[in-house]
């Protein structure tokens, strides 16, 4: 006899997603063929544990279809839980979430979460832009370089990558992007209908990418000043456009003011004495020179987060994220938040929100956010006290995946994880990226040369024909990163076209010769999509899958009485669709009626007339 279970069918869970604390779900499972006098031999009990703890059963009762059991839960936290018939057989989650008959299947998820969790109203439904501040525009002025920096007089050139003579990438050639040239180029983010821009970190540092910071409470002194960053805030919020700050707190420099290592700050930092203020902040092995840092880097002297004067330093209430917000900053992004301890996390949260209730707080996290284990510990993350959202990696690999190969498999599994796991509140604030300044660029991705070497991704470049092929494939991929649940994260350039393999060939500077390419029209329909036609749709509405299969995918995205349906074609085949309603597609303006054809290889956002 076959069962059924989704739990992403209102029908099987009454409540679908993570649930919040003190709610009740019913779980239904339905018998789908049989006869009688076998069901009525039948039995089934829920088995269910929450994290960490033992399994437990609970008899379920037997329904005219199937069976039935609801359930109340009271502490925050993972539960996890499959049906066990008498025969011995499992109900466990398979393919897609769906109900599979095993022996030993894995347990399906439920995630409990603060029932006073809330996530930024500003930010879902809107359009997110990342930038990494050297390489985006350069403004005119006076800024300081300090004798270690090379200020670089070729915009556009490649960015420095061999080793020295020690063997070490110094990363300090800077092609001086700053915080004016961001504030110059607002009406250029306000056409791609942004509202939210997040930039790669801005605070004193040696190096060009920042995230080995010198000093918490200066900006870098190439990219600008306090009064600048208020400046380019003042006038961003002005344009509906909040900047997202990227916070490095598990790490410092080994060139800063608290650790001053090479003494160029006027401090006693902690590498220089065991009496330094600092001294608790970092964890020694062997005084001065042996010392735990990030991923093994010296540069990069890990934070011991238990310190309290560091707690303070960070979460106090003239500390760094207090400080900044009140300067005007929107939010922030925290770097490797899986190096940061849940106790750190909630404090971040707690300064966080008592500064600005509405700022965003958004982690770096890899993988499913909800489940994830650091460290031999299971985070949590998205149970109501610690991020608003995460950067979403496991829908970007989706997405690239199914337009590389036109398997929807992956991408499938990927949207059913993250409506199955995810509070609804993460899920309309998710940062759904293509790329990042850690990752390849996605018309790179597309144009399917593979390079290995450094020395080959510096000389390596797609020829016309292949750019605008891959050219294709990035708007397929930006429909579906635009309307699926989330917040699209548009990566500096990648909206006309730039290249690059992995870092620092990703962090080119900006081509601003290139704004007028077809690249770009395209993400900026996509924006006015998004936060002009159907902002309501977007910012919180339900998703519902239609189809997906042989290298299509159709969904619905519907708020109250409207709604969008989504179809990407990635494959040889037509596929035909009946309808008694009128459709306009919204990139082409085309209107359907009665029936339309879904060509091979094409895109396509339909909404009734």
């Amino acid at each position: 006899m076959n069962y059924y279970y989704d739990p992403l069918d209102r029908a099987c869970k009454s409540e679908t997603g993570a649930i919040a604390r003190g709610s009740t779900v019913t779980l239904n499972i339905y018998r789908e063929d049989g006869g009688e006098d076998d069901f009525s031999a039948e039995v089934c009990t829920l088995i269910v544990c929450r994290d960490g703890e033992a399994e437990r059963g609970i008899p379920m009762q037997k329904t005219e279809r199937g069976f039935t059991v609801s359930l109340r839960f009271h502490e925050i936290g993972l539960y996890f839980y499959r049906f066990l018939f008498g025969s011995g057989c499992f109900l466990g989650c398979g393919k897609f979430r769906r109900g599979t008959l095993t022996r030993d299947p894995e347990p399906w998820q439920i995630t409990v979460f603060e029932e006073s969790y809330r996530t930024p109203a500003w930010f879902k439904g809107g359009v997110m832009y990342q930038i990494f501040p050297d390489r985006f525009f350069r403004a005119e002025g006076d800024y300081p370089v300090k004798p270690y920096k090379k200020l670089r007089g070729d915009w556009g050139g490649t960015p420095s990558f061999r080793p020295n003579e020690y063997g070490k990438v110094l990363n300090n050639d800077f092609f001086g992007g700053n915080l004016e040239g961001i504030r110059e180029k607002l009406p250029y983010l306000k056409d791609l209908h942004v509202t939210a821009v997040y930039l790669n970190p801005i605070f004193e540092a040696y190096s060009n990418h920042r995230y080995d910071t010198g000093d918490y409470t200066k900006i870098d002194p190439l990219l600008g000043t306090e009064e600048d960053f208020v400046r380019l805030t003042a006038d961003a919020k002005a344009l509906g456009i909040r900047i997202v700050l990227d916070g490095v707190f598990n790490h410092t420099g080994d060139d800063s003011r608290y650790f001053n290592k090479f003494g160029r700050y006027d401090s006693v930092g902690a590498y220089q004495s065991p009496a330094s203020p600092y001294i608790g902040w970092y964890r020694f092995r062997e005084y001065p020179d042996s010392y735990e840092s990030w991923w093994g880097i010296e540069t990069l002297p890990a934070i011991e987060e238990r310190s309290e004067s560091y707690q303070n330093f960070i979460c106090g209430e003239d500390g760094v994220v207090k400080t900044w917000l009140k300067r005007g900053a929107g939010g922030w992004r925290l770097d490797v938040a899986d190096e940061l301890p849940d106790f750190f996390l909630r404090k971040v949260r707690t300064a966080v929100k008592t500064a600005d209730p509405e700022a965003i707080l958004i982690g770096e996290v890899w993988e499913d956010a909800s489940n994830k284990i650091s460290y031999d510990e299971r985070r949590t993350y998205l149970q109501g006290d610690e991020l608003d959202s995460v950067m979403n990696y496991p829908l970007k690999d989706g997405i690239l995946n199914f337009v590389r190969t036109g398997n929807t498999a992956q991408l499938k599994e990927t949207i059913a994880m993250l409506l199955d796991h995810y509070p609804k509140e993460t899920l309309d604030c998710l940062m759904n990226i293509l790329g990042t300044h850690d990752t390849v660029r996605v018309l790179t991705v597309f144009g399917g040369k593979t390079c290995v070497e450094k020395e080959e991704m510096a000389r390596a470049a797609l020829t016309e024909e292949e750019a605008a092929q891959a050219a294709e494939k990035v708007k397929m991929a930006a429909v579906l990163q635009f309307t699926l649940p989330g917040v699209p994260c548009v990566y500096y350039g990648d909206e006309i076209g730039m290249q690059g393999y992995a870092d620092p060939f990703c962090r080119g500077c900006f081509d601003w010769s290139k704004t007028d390419c077809g690249l770009h029209a395209f993400y900026c329909k996509l924006g006015e999509i998004r936060t002009e036609r159907f902002p309501e749709i977007f910012k919180d509405g339900a998703y519902r899958e239609l189809y997906a299969d042989g290298g299509c995918i159709v969904y619905e995205r519907r708020s109250g009485g409207k709604s969008v349906v989504v179809a990407v074609n990635n494959s040889a085949g037509e596929y035909n669709v009946r309808t008694e309603y009128a459709y306009r597609e919204q990139l082409s303006g085309r209107l359907l009626c009665g029936s339309f054809v879904i060509p091979p290889f094409s895109y396509g956002i339909y909404a009734r007339e």
